[in-house]
């Protein structure tokens, strides 16, 4: 899946660089924009009384991304099971080089439990990347 946008000032360091801390806000957009993909938004599994929370992230910086690029984030589904994933996502800048790489954990929860999610929902738990 992949998902475009530009930086703006606000997510920028004093150097021009998008700040650290605005890394995960733009891989938490690309994830959620492919969880509706996958016909799971955060609505309706807030709706079925389920919840994704977050155990691991992990970030390789390998380029600055600067102020008013335009980038795309590449988001791939890794490992997953019933109780939990692992996305792996990538930022590229505007002439497509590598910039950061994201693998990020989650477990899929219900009434503060982990919870195993039933087949028929995990069946529809894929996208094309």
């Amino acid at each position: 899946m992949e998902y475009k946008r530009r930086i703006f000032g606000f997510e920028c360091d004093i150097y021009g660089h998008l700040n650290n801390a605005s890394y995960l806000h733009i891989y938490e957009e690309a994830r959620s924009v492919a969880l509706e993909e996958m016909d799971f938004s955060i609505k309706k599994l807030v709706e079925l009384g389920i919840h994704i929370y977050l155990v691991n992230i992990n970030l390789q910086f390998k380029k600055a991304v600067e102020f008013e690029d335009r980038i795309t984030i590449k988001t791939t589904l890794g490992k997953h099971s019933r109780v939990k994933a692992i996305w792996i996502q990538k930022i590229y800048n505007s002439k497509n080089d590598l910039c950061n790489i994201a693998e990020v954990e989650g477990v899929f929860i219900k009434m503060g439990k982990p919870y195993r999610l039933p087949q028929e929902l995990y069946k529809k738990f894929h996208f094309s990347s």
